[in-house]
């Protein structure tokens, strides 16, 4: 990477304000870029791909059944984002439903009912078994009770980005359900931040998360040279970090393509 594009990513990332990690690795010549990647942020959305590592590790061990079925109740419905809010109580859904939900469009109901069923204390010791020591989910979404009392979940860009590479090389689980959760995060429908300046011709592997001054993305990008690229903020001028998001995604793959990359 040359030293001219470091300079302007690094320009863009001064250009906003807030607590904001990155984390940059191309999977091909194992390159690295970063700014503050172990700093632990206010996960919003982006802790759902530890939920989604977590009910993979138990369908390989053979305690879960993608195919179970769970029945929506009124109690169990959140707020946006997500579509299960919207249907009809009593609605019989799988596990395969509700974790394909949770990704694909953020859906919060889904992500509690899959860390009610299989515990906040097993994804955090999954993701210790993982060697990841900020990533932890400390309560529900929307439990307000719990904010209040300043219970957070956790991530950090470094450590996220490192699930992510694991992911894309076969080893997060198992060859099948690293295979799976790309797939699942290719159809992801909220594609305004990283996928902002592509059309269908690069696909990318991510999740979002929001909420008041944070904004997050993060994947992979499957340039010639596929890169797993964490963006992730809190305390910051939203619009303007997701412009940071988009332009930097988009210098990452126009580096490559400018060089003849293969």
């Amino acid at each position: 990477m040359k030293k001219s594009l470091q300079d302007e990513i690094s320009a863009l990332f001064e250009s906003v304000p807030g607590k904001t990690g990155f984390y940059y690795k191309n999977l091909s010549t194992g390159e690295t870029l970063s700014r503050n990647p172990e700093l632990p942020l206010m996960a919003a959305s982006v802790i759902k791909i530890p939920v989604l590592t977590e009910v993979f590790a138990r369908m390989e061990a053979g305690e879960a059944n993608p195919e179970e079925t769970y029945v929506i109740r009124e109690e169990d419905k959140l707020p946006s984002c997500g579509a299960l809010n919207y249907m009809h109580t009593g609605l019989q859904v799988t596990l395969r439903d509700l974790y394909t939900l949770m990704i694909i469009l953020s859906d919060n109901t889904a992500t509690n009912i899959l860390l009610k069923k299989f515990g906040m204390e097993a994804v955090n010791q999954r993701m210790r078994q993982l060697g990841l020591t900020v990533t932890t989910v400390n309560r529900l979404l929307f439990d307000s009770a719990a904010a209040a009392q300043g219970k957070e979940n956790y991530i950090s860009a470094g450590e996220i980005g490192l699930l992510l590479e694991q992911m894309a090389r076969g080893t997060l689980i198992s060859k099948r359900a690293s295979e799976e959760m790309i797939q699942i995060l290719k159809n992801q429908r909220l594609n305004g931040k990283m996928p902002f300046y592509f059309t269908g011709e690069v696909k990318i592997a991510h999740k979002t998360g929001e909420d008041d001054g944070i904004t997050h993305d993060v994947g992979i990008v499957f340039a010639p040279q596929p890169f797993v690229v964490c963006f992730c903020s809190n305390e910051t001028d939203v619009p303007a970090f997701e412009r940071v998001i988009q332009k930097t995604t988009k210098l990452l793959y126009d580096d490559q393509v400018s060089q003849g990359t293969h």
